[in-house]
């Protein structure tokens, strides 16, 4: 049965928290994360494999203290600017970082959802992340002598993903570019789903991903739950609102009012624990 989103990030989602919140262009989901703002959350370590903007809010609102990512920017646009804030001078609070490549973000969730301490690839093979991420070591295989990355598996305390719809047992059905959602849920020890409708019954559907009731803790009904990106069959990407992003991101006060909007409060500028000087990144 669905529970309203307030009611579910409440139960699952917990201060301290490593929390995914995964989706690749289409499908991600938003709403959840701005209910994670309007609840005051901290201290959580943000998991994805390409943040965007709603990390970018998440990270402003001072939800966070460690970012896990494969890649960040307001795609199409540029930076992500309450990101870079955090970053460069730890405003609102300061943020750690762990990046990875993509392969290895997703082989670290393949590795969770099957239950393997981590993940063997031929990836970072050159790059400056090995030797400089301690997540990334290199091990030789024992049947062949070749050198190889390693990567520990990731099992986030609660991964929220969006989709088209649930039915009333709680079964999950998203179709479209899925990304690494499925992985990321099965890897979880939660899992919040956001759906644009609950249906009788899930009608088959080109290419798509159905999680099993079994596997999902709770369900949300959230119609438009991840504009601006897009539900596939449901609406398109509101490409204006990634560019009227850039300039909110870039100055703290068009930020703290736009935080203030979504929260329902007069003061909603984050915590500050450094530098007061400058508009921000």
């Amino acid at each position: 049965m669905a529970v309203p989103l307030d009611e579910a990030v409440g139960r699952l989602v917990h201060d301290g928290d490593t929390v995914a919140l995964e989706g690749f262009t289409h499908l991600i989901p938003v709403a959840a994360g701005h209910e994670i703002i309007r609840q005051g959350l901290r201290d959580l370590t943000l998991v994805r494999m390409t943040p965007d903007i709603v990390y970018d809010q998440l990270v402003g609102a001072g939800c966070a203290r460690k970012l896990v990512f494969s890649w960040g920017g307001n795609p199409g646009v540029g930076s992500l600017h309450r990101f870079r804030d955090a970053v460069t001078r730890s405003w609102p609070v300061p943020l750690e970082i762990e990046e990875h490549s993509h392969a290895g973000m997703a082989n670290r969730y393949v590795a969770g959802a099957s239950g393997l301490p981590f993940a063997v690839l031929r990836g970072y093979s050159g790059t400056g992340l090995i030797g400089n991420n301690p997540h990334v070591k290199t091990i030789v295989c024992p049947f062949t002598g070749q050198e190889l990355a390693a990567v520990p598996a990731l099992n986030p305390d609660v991964t929220v993903i969006h989709a088209q719809r649930a039915d009333a047992a709680g079964n999950v059905q998203l179709w479209g570019i899925t990304g690494i959602q499925k992985e990321a849920a099965m890897a979880a020890v939660r899992v919040l789903v956001t759906v644009e409708e609950v249906v009788d019954e899930l009608e088959p559907v080109p290419g798509q991903v159905v999680l099993p009731a079994r596997v999902v803790d709770a369900v949300s009904v959230a119609p438009g739950g991840a504009a601006p990106s897009y539900a596939h069959g449901y609406y398109e990407r509101d490409n204006s609102a990634y560019k009227d992003w850039d300039a909110v991101g870039r100055d703290r006060e068009a930020f703290g009012a736009w935080l203030a909007e979504l929260t329902g409060s007069t003061g909603s500028e984050p915590p500050s624990t450094s530098d007061p000087v400058g508009k921000g990144a």
